[in-house]
C-alpha cells in the first residue's frame, strides 16, 4: 500500500535532521529541484538532482551545526504537500543560535520528493498548488 504523502515528507525531514546522505539521497527522486531564494540564504541557488543536494548539505556543513529541519504543520494538496517549516541551526564559529519560518511546497512522486519551493508566506504556498489556507493554518 504507498505510504501518503505527509508520511513520505516526515520520513524525508527525518532523513535531513538524520545526515546520513544515503538516506537522504533514497527521499530525493533523481530529478529532485529547489530554489532558495534569497530572502531565505546569502547564498541563494538552484539545486538540482542528487549533486545539487549534496552541494546544499555541504554548504550546511562548512558554517553551521546542529541543523535541524522540523515540519510544524502539514497540509495534503494532490501530489503535493503544504508545510509550514521551522529550519534551527548554530553558527560552527560563533555558537549564535539561528532559526528561520517558511512555507514550503514539497511534490511528491513515486514516494519521493520531486521539487521543494519555499516562500515566505503561507499563503503564497497555498496559492502555488491552486488552494486557499485552511482555517487551522497557523
Amino acid at each position: 500500500m504507498p505510504r501518503d504523502n505527509i508520511a513520505v515528507l516526515r520520513e524525508g525531514f527525518d532523513a535531513m535532521n538524520s545526515g546520513d546522505e544515503g538516506r537522504i539521497l533514497a527521499f530525493a527522486h533523481p530529478d529532485f529541484e529547489t530554489v532558495v531564494p534569497p530572502e531565505f540564504s546569502t547564498e541563494p541557488d538552484t539545486y538540482r538532482g542528487h549533486d545539487g543536494i549534496r552541494h546544499y548539505f555541504e554548504l550546511f556543513d562548512d558554517a553551521m551545526e546542529d541543523v535541524r529541519f522540523e515540519a510544524e504543520q502539514m497540509w495534503e494538496a494532490g501530489d503535493s504537500v503544504v508545510a509550514v517549516v521551522r529550519l534551527t541551526a548554530r553558527g560552527k564559529q560563533t555558537g549564535i543560535a539561528v532559526e528561520q519560518r517558511s512555507a514550503q511546497v514539497w511534490t511528491i512522486r513515486e514516494g519521493r520528493a520531486l521539487r521543494a519551493q519555499t516562500f515566505s508566506e503561507l499563503v503564497e504556498a497555498f496559492a502555488a498548488v491552486g488552494l486557499d489556507p485552511p482555517p487551522d493554518a497557523a
